[in-house]
């Protein structure tokens, strides 16, 4: 009689666990998709204001309680934003620096992170951690020295200084990010090279530059976003508007706003969306390179 109460039991059990399990594996992801949902709503609500109150007229912006969409959409603000202010000379500018530099950091960061994981020399190991060491040094630290060092250059009021300095070392976090990327290449195709009479900067250029693919291309979408976001330097070094970078640009317009201009407000939002749209472009095409890259990168220290 044990037995066969026992048994009905212990499958009426079961099916109340199996379906509890199933509910369990049903609410858990929908549950993960509805979290995330909203935290990307969130954070993308800003962009959303600035686009929508880039096509509102002044009375639009300025109507409270504000408006979450225009009457209709004044597609002029762009069009004005881009004739009746140096809009395209501040993308020439912002789009110089960021090549400049992205170039020169990718160059000069990939040799000294080669140098770092392949090559074995007295105080190798000391300069790498000093150079992780500067990690921890604000740029502050460092401006006034370098804003002196440029002015005996002449370089006060150029371009130069927002790019110059990234063509020597390319800053600590490259140097880490791509030594850390070659020290998971296997040595035998370094070896396999050699033997065939190949250069150490044959083997660089030929071997190491091309699987380090996926490390640098984050590294120019972390540059890119960087310096075309960069405010300290331009607002530092920069005094007339021909030199303006973007970031630079919309301060002033910013600050013209202040003063009640009734286009002002339109266009320092049609400038925020259209200053935007690089930054977007640049991680939407490299996205794969960029996750791939920070993963495989802290494969092997």
């Amino acid at each position: 009689m044990v037995a066969t109460r026992t048994k009905p039991e212990t499958a009426a059990q079961a099916r109340v666990a199996n379906g509890a399990a199933k509910r369990r594996l049903t609410l858990e992801p929908a549950l993960f998709y509805l979290v995330a949902t909203a935290l990307g709503l969130i954070f993308i609500f800003p962009f959303f204001w600035a686009l929508t109150s880039s096509l509102k007229t002044f009375p639009e912006v300025n109507t409270f309680p504000p408006l979450l969409f225009p009457a209709v959409p004044q597609w002029q603000n762009y069009t004005s934003v881009v004739v009746d202010r140096p809009f395209g000379l501040w993308v020439r500018n912002s789009m110089f620096v960021v090549l400049a530099s992205t170039s020169g950091a990718l160059l000069s960061s990939s040799l000294l992170a080669y140098s770092f994981a392949r090559f074995n020399y007295r105080g190798r190991d000391l300069l790498f951690l000093i150079t992780l060491g500067t990690l921890m040094l604000p740029a502050q630290v460092t401006l006034i020295p370098q804003y002196i060092l440029f002015s005996k250059l002449g370089w006060i009021n150029t371009l130069q200084p927002l790019w110059v300095p990234y063509w020597f070392g390319g800053g600590p976090f490259s140097i880490f990010l791509l030594r850390q990327f070659i020290l998971s290449l296997p040595r035998d195709l370094d070896e396999a090279a050699l033997t065939d009479g190949a250069s150490p900067f044959r083997i660089y250029r030929s071997i190491v530059m091309p699987l380090c693919k996926p490390a640098l291309a984050t590294l120019a979408i972390l540059w890119f976003v960087n310096g075309w976001n960069d405010f300290l330097a331009p607002i530092v070094y920069l005094n007339t508007p021909d030199n303006f970078t973007v970031a630079i640009g919309l301060n002033s317009l910013k600050q013209l706003s202040q003063f009640g201009g009734q286009r002002l407000q339109n266009d320092l939002m049609a400038a925020a969306v259209l200053a935007t749209l690089p930054c977007i472009a640049i991680f939407l095409a490299g996205q794969r390179y960029f996750v791939r890259g920070v993963v495989l990168s802290g494969l092997k220290g």
